[in-house]
Protein backbone atom coordinates (compact mmCIF):
# COMPACT_ATOMS: atom_id res chain seq x y z
CA UNK A 1 0.00 0.00 0.00
CA UNK A 2 2.47 2.18 0.88
CA UNK A 3 5.00 1.49 -2.12
CA UNK A 4 1.79 2.18 -4.36
CA UNK A 5 0.89 5.82 -2.76
CA UNK A 6 4.52 6.49 -3.48
CA UNK A 7 4.63 5.59 -6.68
CA UNK A 8 1.58 7.17 -7.59
CA UNK A 9 2.62 10.57 -6.02
CA UNK A 10 6.41 10.00 -8.25
CA UNK A 11 4.21 9.37 -11.57
CA UNK A 12 2.20 12.58 -10.63
CA UNK A 13 4.68 14.55 -10.52
CA UNK A 14 6.73 13.27 -13.23
CA UNK A 15 3.30 14.19 -15.25
CA UNK A 16 3.10 17.61 -14.12
CA UNK A 17 6.50 18.09 -14.88
CA UNK A 18 6.14 16.92 -18.31
CA UNK A 19 3.01 18.63 -19.30
CA UNK A 20 5.35 22.40 -18.21
CA UNK A 21 8.20 20.41 -19.96
CA UNK A 22 6.38 19.75 -23.44
CA UNK A 23 4.07 23.22 -22.75
CA UNK A 24 0.94 21.10 -23.36
CA UNK A 25 -0.81 24.41 -21.35
CA UNK A 26 1.10 27.62 -22.28
CA UNK A 27 0.84 30.79 -22.53
CA UNK A 28 -1.01 32.12 -25.84
CA UNK A 29 0.88 32.93 -28.64
CA UNK A 30 3.61 36.20 -28.20
CA UNK A 31 3.36 38.90 -30.87
CA UNK A 32 4.96 41.46 -28.72
CA UNK A 33 8.70 42.51 -28.66
CA UNK A 34 8.68 43.84 -25.04
CA UNK A 35 7.03 40.15 -23.78
CA UNK A 36 10.10 38.54 -24.72
CA UNK A 37 11.56 39.29 -20.81
CA UNK A 38 8.06 38.67 -19.16
CA UNK A 39 8.20 35.13 -21.06
CA UNK A 40 11.41 34.78 -19.70
CA UNK A 41 10.88 35.69 -15.99
CA UNK A 42 8.22 32.95 -16.22
CA UNK A 43 9.96 29.97 -17.48
CA UNK A 44 12.67 30.84 -14.79
CA UNK A 45 9.90 30.88 -12.39
CA UNK A 46 8.43 27.94 -13.76
CA UNK A 47 12.39 26.00 -14.02
CA UNK A 48 13.03 26.98 -9.97
CA UNK A 49 9.82 25.93 -8.44
CA UNK A 50 9.51 23.09 -10.26
CA UNK A 51 12.60 21.68 -9.46
CA UNK A 52 11.82 21.95 -5.64
CA UNK A 53 8.20 20.80 -6.35
CA UNK A 54 9.48 17.61 -7.80
CA UNK A 55 11.88 16.75 -5.25
CA UNK A 56 9.40 17.36 -2.41
CA UNK A 57 7.35 14.95 -4.02
CA UNK A 58 10.21 12.30 -4.53
CA UNK A 59 11.48 13.10 -0.80
CA UNK A 60 7.56 12.39 0.14
CA UNK A 61 7.28 9.19 -1.57
CA UNK A 62 10.59 8.06 -0.07
CA UNK A 63 9.40 9.12 3.38
CA UNK A 64 6.08 7.10 2.45
CA UNK A 65 7.44 3.60 1.79
CA UNK A 66 10.60 3.82 4.03
CA UNK A 67 9.04 4.47 7.14
CA UNK A 68 5.60 2.68 6.61
CA UNK A 69 3.97 0.51 9.17
CA UNK A 70 5.79 -2.60 9.96
CA UNK A 71 3.97 -5.60 11.81
CA UNK A 72 3.39 -4.19 15.07
CA UNK A 73 6.31 -1.47 15.18
CA UNK A 74 5.34 0.99 16.91
CA UNK A 75 6.31 4.31 15.52
CA UNK A 76 8.65 6.97 17.12
CA UNK A 77 8.77 10.71 17.31
CA UNK A 78 11.75 12.77 16.02
CA UNK A 79 12.92 15.62 17.88
CA UNK A 80 13.11 18.43 15.81
CA UNK A 81 16.76 20.00 14.77
CA UNK A 82 16.76 23.66 14.47
CA UNK A 83 19.74 23.65 12.27
CA UNK A 84 17.87 21.57 9.71
CA UNK A 85 14.54 24.19 9.94
CA UNK A 86 16.59 27.32 9.86
CA UNK A 87 18.91 25.64 7.29
CA UNK A 88 15.64 25.33 5.18
CA UNK A 89 13.82 28.00 6.12
CA UNK A 90 16.82 30.26 4.80
CA UNK A 91 17.32 28.78 1.57
CA UNK A 92 13.43 29.31 1.14
CA UNK A 93 13.93 32.79 1.75
CA UNK A 94 16.78 32.90 -0.88
CA UNK A 95 15.17 31.79 -3.69
CA UNK A 96 11.81 33.13 -2.90
CA UNK A 97 13.59 36.71 -2.54
CA UNK A 98 15.91 36.04 -5.28
CA UNK A 99 12.97 35.65 -7.67
CA UNK A 100 10.87 38.75 -6.71
CA UNK A 101 13.88 40.99 -7.20
CA UNK A 102 14.40 40.04 -10.34
CA UNK A 103 10.92 40.12 -11.50
CA UNK A 104 10.67 43.43 -9.65
CA UNK A 105 13.87 44.41 -12.29
CA UNK A 106 11.62 43.21 -15.60
CA UNK A 107 8.52 45.11 -14.61
CA UNK A 108 10.36 48.36 -13.69
CA UNK A 109 12.82 48.07 -17.08
CA UNK A 110 9.15 47.81 -18.91
CA UNK A 111 7.43 50.38 -16.56
CA UNK A 112 10.42 53.31 -16.08
CA UNK A 113 10.60 53.30 -19.68
CA UNK A 114 9.26 55.65 -22.55
CA UNK A 115 8.46 54.70 -25.65
CA UNK A 116 10.72 56.28 -28.36
CA UNK A 117 10.02 59.47 -29.67
CA UNK A 118 8.20 58.56 -32.86
CA UNK A 119 5.82 56.01 -31.38
CA UNK A 120 2.07 56.11 -32.48
CA UNK A 121 0.79 57.18 -29.20
CA UNK A 122 -3.13 55.93 -28.76
CA UNK A 123 -5.18 57.27 -25.67
CA UNK A 124 -7.60 54.40 -24.20
CA UNK A 125 -10.45 55.48 -21.99
CA UNK A 126 -12.29 52.52 -20.78
CA UNK A 127 -15.80 53.23 -19.64
CA UNK A 128 -18.73 50.88 -18.07
CA UNK A 129 -19.00 48.69 -20.44
CA UNK A 130 -17.09 49.45 -23.52
CA UNK A 131 -13.15 50.93 -25.03
CA UNK A 132 -13.19 54.83 -26.01
CA UNK A 133 -10.00 54.32 -28.51
CA UNK A 134 -9.05 57.85 -29.56
CA UNK A 135 -6.20 58.88 -32.29
CA UNK A 136 -4.75 62.21 -32.36
CA UNK A 137 -5.56 62.79 -35.88
CA UNK A 138 -3.62 64.13 -39.32
CA UNK A 139 -1.93 67.23 -36.78
CA UNK A 140 -0.47 64.54 -34.47
CA UNK A 141 -2.13 66.25 -31.45
CA UNK A 142 -5.30 65.29 -28.99
CA UNK A 143 -7.89 68.03 -28.65
CA UNK A 144 -9.40 69.53 -25.89
CA UNK A 145 -11.96 67.39 -23.61
CA UNK A 146 -14.00 68.37 -21.13
CA UNK A 147 -16.50 66.79 -18.62
CA UNK A 148 -19.50 68.81 -19.17
CA UNK A 149 -19.62 67.58 -22.42
CA UNK A 150 -19.82 63.51 -22.27
CA UNK A 151 -22.41 62.84 -23.89
CA UNK A 152 -22.68 58.76 -24.84
CA UNK A 153 -26.32 59.62 -26.60
CA UNK A 154 -24.60 62.01 -28.83
CA UNK A 155 -21.49 59.89 -29.89
CA UNK A 156 -19.21 61.68 -27.37
CA UNK A 157 -18.36 59.69 -24.98
CA UNK A 158 -15.22 61.61 -24.45
CA UNK A 159 -16.35 65.03 -24.16
CA UNK A 160 -14.49 66.44 -27.18
CA UNK A 161 -14.88 70.09 -27.87
CA UNK A 162 -15.23 71.22 -31.08
CA UNK A 163 -14.26 74.92 -30.07
CA UNK A 164 -10.95 73.71 -30.30
CA UNK A 165 -9.21 73.07 -33.55
CA UNK A 166 -7.43 70.27 -32.60
CA UNK A 167 -9.95 67.92 -31.28
CA UNK A 168 -11.82 68.14 -34.92
CA UNK A 169 -9.48 65.71 -36.68
CA UNK A 170 -9.29 63.36 -33.81
CA UNK A 171 -10.74 59.84 -34.27
CA UNK A 172 -12.64 57.78 -32.05
CA UNK A 173 -13.23 54.16 -32.16
CA UNK A 174 -15.21 52.24 -29.66
CA UNK A 175 -13.97 48.78 -28.54
CA UNK A 176 -11.68 48.61 -32.23
CA UNK A 177 -8.40 49.63 -31.45
CA UNK A 178 -5.76 49.20 -34.54
CA UNK A 179 -2.19 49.47 -34.38
CA UNK A 180 0.62 49.31 -37.18
CA UNK A 181 3.01 45.65 -37.10
CA UNK A 182 6.59 46.26 -35.86
CA UNK A 183 5.96 50.09 -34.84
CA UNK A 184 6.23 51.28 -31.01
CA UNK A 185 3.19 52.43 -29.78
CA UNK A 186 2.75 54.66 -26.47
CA UNK A 187 -1.03 53.99 -25.07
CA UNK A 188 -2.77 56.37 -22.74
CA UNK A 189 -4.69 54.40 -19.76
CA UNK A 190 -7.45 57.23 -18.25
CA UNK A 191 -10.97 55.94 -17.08
CA UNK A 192 -14.29 57.53 -17.32
CA UNK A 193 -15.53 55.87 -14.13
CA UNK A 194 -14.19 52.82 -11.91
CA UNK A 195 -11.03 50.89 -11.66
CA UNK A 196 -10.21 48.98 -15.32
CA UNK A 197 -7.47 47.15 -16.28
CA UNK A 198 -6.46 46.70 -20.40
CA UNK A 199 -5.48 43.31 -20.63
CA UNK A 200 -3.94 41.33 -24.52
CA UNK A 201 -2.63 38.16 -23.14
CA UNK A 202 -0.51 37.82 -26.74
CA UNK A 203 1.30 41.25 -26.06
CA UNK A 204 2.00 40.20 -22.26
CA UNK A 205 0.19 43.89 -21.73
CA UNK A 206 -1.78 43.83 -18.10
CA UNK A 207 -2.63 47.51 -16.91
CA UNK A 208 -5.13 49.23 -14.50
CA UNK A 209 -6.69 52.14 -15.80
CA UNK A 210 -7.21 54.01 -12.30
CA UNK A 211 -9.65 57.07 -12.43
CA UNK A 212 -8.28 60.18 -12.11
CA UNK A 213 -4.81 59.06 -13.42
CA UNK A 214 -3.11 59.10 -17.06
CA UNK A 215 -0.84 55.65 -17.50
CA UNK A 216 1.80 55.23 -19.82
CA UNK A 217 2.11 52.23 -21.22
CA UNK A 218 3.94 51.08 -24.53
CA UNK A 219 4.58 47.80 -26.41
CA UNK A 220 5.38 46.98 -30.37
CA UNK A 221 3.28 43.98 -31.96
CA UNK A 222 5.33 41.85 -34.17
CA UNK A 223 2.78 40.11 -35.82
CA UNK A 224 -0.58 40.59 -38.11
CA UNK A 225 -3.83 39.43 -36.88
CA UNK A 226 -7.03 40.13 -34.49
CA UNK A 227 -6.49 40.18 -30.57
CA UNK A 228 -8.70 39.93 -27.88
CA UNK A 229 -8.65 43.46 -25.51
CA UNK A 230 -9.90 42.24 -21.98
CA UNK A 231 -10.57 43.60 -19.09
CA UNK A 232 -9.24 42.20 -15.83
CA UNK A 233 -10.91 43.73 -13.50
CA UNK A 234 -14.39 43.61 -12.11
CA UNK A 235 -15.73 46.53 -12.89
CA UNK A 236 -19.43 45.94 -12.72
CA UNK A 237 -22.85 43.57 -13.09
CA UNK A 238 -22.18 43.54 -17.02
CA UNK A 239 -18.03 43.15 -16.97
CA UNK A 240 -18.33 40.34 -19.04
CA UNK A 241 -19.47 42.09 -21.83
CA UNK A 242 -16.32 44.33 -22.04
CA UNK A 243 -14.29 43.02 -25.12
CA UNK A 244 -12.55 45.05 -27.60
CA UNK A 245 -10.45 44.25 -30.62
CA UNK A 246 -6.77 44.94 -31.65
CA UNK A 247 -5.92 44.88 -34.98
CA UNK A 248 -2.22 44.25 -36.35
CA UNK A 249 -2.21 45.77 -39.10
CA UNK A 250 0.48 46.57 -42.21
CA UNK A 251 1.60 50.47 -42.37
CA UNK A 252 -0.42 50.51 -45.62
CA UNK A 253 -3.52 49.20 -44.14
CA UNK A 254 -3.53 51.43 -40.84
CA UNK A 255 -3.61 54.22 -42.85
CA UNK A 256 -6.11 53.11 -44.65
CA UNK A 257 -7.87 52.39 -41.49
CA UNK A 258 -7.18 55.70 -40.21
CA UNK A 259 -8.58 57.83 -43.48
CA UNK A 260 -11.95 55.65 -43.27
CA UNK A 261 -12.56 57.27 -39.75
CA UNK A 262 -11.69 60.54 -40.62
CA UNK A 263 -14.52 60.50 -43.75
CA UNK A 264 -16.98 59.12 -41.21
Amino acid sequence: MALGLALLLWLMATATVVIFIERVWWFPELVSEQGKVIDQQFILTFIVVGLVFFLAQVALGYFIWRYRARGAERATYWHESPKLEVTWTVLTAIVFIGLGLQGNRVWAELRASDAPPDALTIEVVPQQFAWNIRYPGPDGTFGRTAAALINDAASNPLGLDDKDPATRDDIVAINQMAVPVHRPVRVILRSKDVTHSFFVPQLRVKQDAVPGMAIMIHFTATKVGEYEIACAELCGMQHYKMRGRLLVMSETDFESWLKQRQVQ
